[in-house]
């Protein structure tokens, strides 16, 4: 019976090995792939940059799901470079065309002073609290690690903004700002499922921090008791948000908040309701329309009803406020295709769901090629009837 150096010896030979000045070269190469097979102890005492992680236990169960591309280059690599030629050898028989082993580990790699990354690290409550986003190959230990980091921004704690808080906060994103300087109403409760019964006339922003933190003490929420305004937005927006959750239910605040975006280069997730019918899609700056470029004017008092005028089927937000949360999750995590550039409608009453491209527009006034509007704009008060939230 061979001995493990025998096997050892025999599958050295038989794969490519790369040295670890060698593999530096290579770092910046965008097509290679750094593959680490070590335990996820050894994980997070440091890792190649940009590295992805599987085990060498669950190599050939998870490659297909994390390494779609054979053709790829791959460097694999261990802590001194035994595991990563059997983890070589395994990939080879799966059919990955380009595979070498990285000869000495990521010891080797650490001696030559090349540069690694330490990850952040979660606590053991929040591994069992978060435990299925850390089975997701696009979330992970690194995922979750990003949302308990960002910051999103919700413009409204109404029919939007309660679905969508309650989904952020239990997704652990670490901070959750809350415009609103609204009360909670009995009408609201039909449908504005962050608030209770035994809050109303409590303010909205105070009452759905108080629910999100009881859910999730992971989350820090922070208030702003108002109403977005030329006045107040550069010092809302200027706290470093990653992105905002658009749940306003009036014209001049989807208006200011588009221009205010723009010139802050946050990503918007807009989303809108009415009766039966909803829709969603983000603003991107730079790399999609924005809201003017979809609605350049405001429409007539007439052509704008408030839900407080026309009614919202009490379930309806909660599905348009959950694609909103789904999306500024995948912007924070950089993962999937988001709605910018895409428009989607749904129908509640028919089940089904439309979608619409759009295209930024060159000539908007606002992130077009030569902006005519530079400035903050007092918006008229467009939405006829008696404030009311979503």
């Amino acid at each position: 019976m061979p001995s493990y150096r025998d096997l050892l010896a025999r599958t050295k030979a038989e794969i490519s090995e790369i040295d670890a000045p060698a593999a530096h070269e290579r770092l910046a190469d965008q097509e290679i792939l750094f593959l680490d097979v070590r335990e996820a102890a050894e994980w997070d005492e440091g890792h190649l940059p940009g590295a992805v992680h599987i085990p060498r236990g669950s190599l050939e169960s998870r490659a297909e799901g994390l390494l779609p591309d054979r053709s790829r280059p791959v460097v694999v690599y261990c802590a001194a470079g035994n595991r990563s030629a059997f983890a070589a050898k395994s990939l080879e028989e799966l059919g990955y065309e380009d595979v070498a082993s990285l000869a000495g580990g990521f010891a080797d790699w650490k001696r030559n002073g090349f540069p690694f990354e330490i990850p952040q690290t979660l606590e053991a409550a929040q591994r069992r609290r978060y435990s299925r986003h850390l089975l997701i190959p696009e979330v992970g230990e690194e995922g979750q690690a990003k949302l308990l980091a960002s910051r999103i921004l919700l413009i409204g704690a109404g029919g939007l903004g309660s679905p969508a808080s309650l989904y952020l906060a239990a997704a652990g994103v670490g901070t959750l700002g809350i415009v609103d300087d609204d009360a909670v109403d009995e009408t609201n409760l039909q449908r504005q499922i962050v608030h209770t019964t035994d809050r109303l006339g409590e303010g909205k922003a105070e009452s759905a921090k108080r629910t999100l933190e009881a859910l999730n003490p992971d989350v820090t929420v922070k208030v702003f008791a108002e109403r977005l305004t030329s006045g107040n937005a550069d010092r809302i927006l200027g706290e470093g948000w990653d992105v905002i959750v658009d749940g306003a239910d009036n014209f001049p605040t989807r208006y200011l908040l588009n221009d205010a975006s723009v010139w802050h280069d946050i990503p918007v997730v807009h989303g809108s309701i009415f009766r039966f019918e909803g829709q969603t899609t983000v603003f991107e700056p730079r790399k999609g329309p924005c809201y003017r470029c979809l609605f350049p004017e405001p429409p007539p008092p007439e052509l704008a009803p408030s839900c407080a005028e026309g009614g919202v089927l009490g379930v309806l937000p909660g599905i348009v406020g959950s694609l909103q949360a789904s999306e500024a999750l995948k912007l924070v995590l950089g993962i999937g295709d988001t709605l910018t550039g895409r428009l989607l409608l749904f129908d509640a009453l028919e089940t089904t769901f439309t979608e619409v491209a759009l295209r930024r527009d060159p000539d908007c006034p606002v992130c077009g090629d030569d902006p005519s509007i530079t400035e903050y704009i007092d918006y008229v008060q467009f939405c006829a009837g008696p404030r009311a939230h979503a």
